[in-house]
């Protein structure tokens, strides 16, 4: 009788541990659909670029990339950084080193980007992140660059109640979350999936507030990663490089 009690314990110990590693593999499949890459803004380079200040629109990462090594840059992240038109120009708000090189869209239409609430990724000029939804977006002297998209994938801590579990809506997908720690991650599927765990994702790793950011059209370049996308036809692109 005295074993009883600690073989039932050892039971429930065995039990839970096996549960909580079937968790943390069905997480691990997950996780394994979606690549990501983690900033720290005030300590990395990350600046949003439409084109060589000439007007000639830069259209892929490896135009980018070309473009910064002139400079003796060296990329080392780069992701299309929300939707544009047929001529490259960027769908609602974009702001380029202070300067407001395509207005704030309020206005409601069809599409991704209209799927309410949208939002605004955007950094100060002390280097710090924020997302928020459109209508709360404020400009001001003290933003340096914003992009405009949608829809918001997590508000709050939350997932909007529009994306449901197990929906047959798939596609590849990119967007940019807020982490506790003032950082953001950007990441991208590998695979198609659906607005609802793509926004899971975001949410599992503590991201207070995500934004969509596009569509198949996406691509990424995280070298550090073995992820190596150059290609593209985009508006705008958010790189992360080495110092001028």
């Amino acid at each position: 009788m005295k074993n009883g009690p600690k073989a039932l314990l050892l039971t429930v110990f065995f039990a839970s541990l096996t549960l909580i590693l079937g968790f943390s593999k069905i997480k691990q499949v997950e996780d394994d659909r979606i690549i990501s890459y983690s900033v720290d803004c005030k300590k990395q380079n990350v600046l949003m670029y439409l084109d060589d200040g000439q007007g000639k629109n830069f259209g892929s990462i490896g135009n980018l990339q070309a473009w910064l090594e002139k400079s003796g840059r060296k990329l080392l992240f780069a992701m299309n950084g929300g939707m544009y038109g047929p001529d490259h120009t960027p769908k609602g708000l974009f702001i380029e080193n202070k300067l407001v090189r395509s207005p704030l869209d309020t206005s409601s239409g069809n599409g991704n980007f209209y799927i309410k609430p949208n939002g605004v990724f955007y950094l100060t000029n002390s280097g710090v992140p924020a997302i928020c939804d459109t209508k709360n977006f404020q400009n001001n002297d003290q933003i340096k660059y914003a992009t405009q998209s949608g829809p918001m994938l997590v508000i709050d801590g939350a997932i909007p109640t529009t994306f449901k579990q197990g929906s047959t809506n798939l596609n590849i997908r990119n967007g940019v979350g807020l982490m506790p720690d003032n950082k953001v991650v950007f990441a991208i599927s590998k695979v198609p999936v659906n607005f609802y765990d793509f926004a899971n994702y975001f949410k599992s790793l503590g991201c207070k507030d995500a934004l969509y950011l596009d569509g198949f059209v996406s691509r990424a370049y995280i070298p550090e990663k073995n992820w190596i996308q150059t290609d593209g036809d985009f508006g705008v692109i958010i790189g992360v490089s080495t110092p001028r």
